[in-house]
């Protein structure tokens, strides 16, 4: 009975947050998309009446020269630059004070962020509080960004976050390790820029977990309760932006057409599931990530397969659909023959990529808590076709252990 009544009062909340997602104005960012993207946003930057930037990044970003490029053109439009590069994997909220710091002592009116989700993740953050006065654990949770952040930018160097239009930021707690996500539609950054060209140098182990991810975002937005014409569009569009150019990108990694679709589908998956919402598969991934230190694309790559199984039942019409779109089996055919080519569509993509179906590091004494810490985080935020016990979660998990 008390089972009963939570699941009853979990769809209940899930129809309020489908309310809100069509009522809250979410906007989208202004797009920069080509191999002169990152100086159409520095251009437009300048335009803006902004004066000095914090170029947010961290040390590989550095290396690579995209820094170097990204000051030269600023500073060649008038803008001028400070460079915070301190952002490490998962960042937590001593990075983002530190780069607050800076902000403030060299009296910038504006954060520009390039590289992958813990950059622009740590950029976000560092634009709510230059302008919200409060911790950042008052800034935690939803709608409690209540002032306008600082005009904010990003350049994305990798084609799975999405982080350029979403309206969340995940950073973490450094004495809890807990991770601690901020959602608001202030935290759309104003304009982003997808130059394929900040992509060519990612190594193809990052490329593919990094397209899992996207992919990931998509399927998980189309499945959901909560999904709508609109968010539908998007997703398609990135799942078959994804089954063309993945493969290519992973292969071929200085393919420019290949890596700038990817940008785009990895850009339409975010807008899909920020409206949509997301499934178990990400909830998981962020407690084993939390745990573990486990890649997040890495983790939804392994995670997917279990969870669309799990929702087989509950989801088959749209998993089916999802087949029909990149034409994985004969339009004819039943729909749990034709959600079935679905999921083992993406079983298949996770070899072919060279991506494991299960944790190394998984240990069977973990099972328990990083069920409930999954749980925790999806039954609440996600409103996922069908809905998972403890003891599900439990065996599901357990079947991702490293087999001996």
């Amino acid at each position: 009975m008390e089972q009963r009544l939570y699941y009853l009062l979990h769809k209940i909340y899930m129809k309020g947050l489908k309310i809100a997602a069509k009522v809250l104005p979410i906007s989208k960012p202004t797009l920069f998309i080509g191999k002169d993207a990152l100086n159409q946003l520095c251009h437009s930057v300048s335009i803006m009446g902004i004066t000095r930037v914090l170029i947010v990044t961290d040390e590989g970003i550095v290396k690579l020269g995209f820094v170097k490029r990204l000051m030269f053109e600023f500073e060649r439009v008038g803008v001028h630059c400070e460079v915070y590069s301190e952002v490490l994997p998962d960042p937590t909220y001593t990075q983002v004070e530190k780069g607050l710091a800076q902000y403030q002592t060299k009296k910038c009116d504006g954060v520009v962020a390039i590289g992958g989700g813990s950059p622009i993740d740590c950029a976000k953050v560092i634009a709510a509080s230059a302008t919200n006065n409060k911790p950042i654990k008052r800034l935690v949770g939803l709608l409690r960004v209540w002032k306008a952040p600082a005009p904010l930018f990003v350049l994305p160097t990798t084609a799975g976050t999405g982080s350029e239009v979403t309206v969340a930021a995940v950073v973490s707690d450094p004495r809890t390790h807990q991770k601690t996500p901020l959602m608001d539609p202030k935290l759309v950054p104003i304009a982003a820029a997808l130059d394929p060209t900040l992509m060519l140098a990612l190594p193809a182990h990052i490329t593919a977990q990094t397209g899992m991810d996207a992919l990931t975002h998509a399927v998980e937005a189309y499945i959901s309760c909560n999904a709508t014409k609109e968010t539908d569009r998007y997703s398609l569009a990135a799942i078959k932006l994804i089954d063309e150019n993945l493969e290519k990108a992973v292969k071929f990694g200085q393919n420019a057409t290949a890596r700038q679709k990817m940008a785009l589908a990895s850009y339409y998956a975010g807008l899909a599931f920020t409206k949509a919402s997301l499934g178990y598969a990400h909830a998981i991934a962020h407690a084993v990530g939390a745990k573990y230190g486990t890649p997040h694309g890495l983790a939804n790559a392994v995670a997917l397969p279990h969870v669309l199984e799990y929702s087989k039942s509950e989801a088959k019409y749209r998993l089916a659909q999802l087949s029909d779109a990149i034409t994985l089996a004969d339009v004819r055919a039943s729909e749990s023959v034709r959600a079935q080519a679905f999921i083992d569509y993406i079983k298949s993509l996770q070899t072919k990529l060279g991506l494991p179906d299960h944790f190394e590091a998984l240990l069977e004494e973990d099972i328990t808590e990083l069920a409930k810490q999954s749980l925790h985080e999806a039954q609440w935020n996600y409103p996922v076709p069908r809905y998972m016990p403890l003891a599900d979660c439990e065996k599901m998990i357990g079947s991702m252990v490293a087999s001996k």
